[in-house]
């Protein structure tokens, strides 16, 4: 496949962004039959820019449920997929009823995708990677997650502060190695795809409008974050 290079970088804050024009890096987009079509320039957050320790420039940060609310900083990480920082939400509060979101300034968009790279690295509650898109506010949102304990993957909406369960698919998520977790969204069709491969495909109207993207975890899970991508539709 004819692969469009990636050819202009910026610094928005302390946060590196690529920004790119038609298919994504991963060969895997191909696949985006039912929902494929004209993208707007993508806008890649590889969180390589800010020394280690701080958290992501012009991030917001917040918590669905009880606990605290979480702390997410740039950390290094030799095995990064775009080295040489990742980011990581490390206070490992064991609240099972505990999701830290840390969602981009923009862009706000109604259809397009989302697409995340995360390493499960250990959690005794849970050990989840997750994105959110259509963001409101911490409490309303959707949200597609993998579960290293659980060896499945999920699609929820979350309203008011409330979890609905609408998707799942079972299969092996592994911890300690890098996996892809994406999401094409346009109208009520969500299409989840995981390490390439789609594994859900769903409807729901529960948010229609347009939201930011970003990523999520729950209780004590200690997950890596690389090159979180939002792609909006035209």
């Amino acid at each position: 496949m004819e692969r469009t290079p990636r050819f202009a970088v910026a610094s928005l804050g302390a946060v590196t962004l690529s920004i790119a024009l038609g298919v994504p890096r991963n060969p895997s987009a191909a696949e985006l039959r039912p929902l494929s079509g004209q993208a707007a320039p993508a806008v890649i957050w590889h969180f390589d820019s800010l020394p280690p320790g701080q958290p992501p420039a012009g991030f917001s940060f917040g918590r669905t449920g009880r606990g605290r609310v979480g702390h997410w900083i740039v950390q290094s990480a030799p095995d990064a997929p775009s080295p040489p920082n990742v980011l990581a939400q490390v206070d490992s509060d064991r609240t099972d009823y505990r999701f830290p979101v840390a969602a981009a300034p923009s862009p706000s968009f109604t259809d397009g995708s989302v697409s995340v790279k995360c390493k499960p690295v250990s959690g005794h509650v849970d050990r989840a990677c997750g994105v959110v898109f259509r963001y409101q506010d911490e409490n309303n949102y959707y949200l597609a997650r993998a579960n290293a304990l659980e060896d499945n993957v999920r699609f929820y909406y979350v309203k008011n502060g409330r979890r609905i369960q609408l998707a799942n698919w079972s299969g092996k998520v592994t911890s300690g190695v890098w996996h892809e977790l994406r999401v094409e969204f346009l109208g009520d069709h969500v299409e989840l795809y995981w390490d390439g491969t789609k594994r859900i495909d769903a409807r729901d109207r529960t948010f229609s409008g347009p939201g930011r993207v970003g990523v999520w975890t729950k209780a004590d899970s200690y997950t890596l974050f690389d090159d979180l991508t939002a792609r909006p539709r035209e």
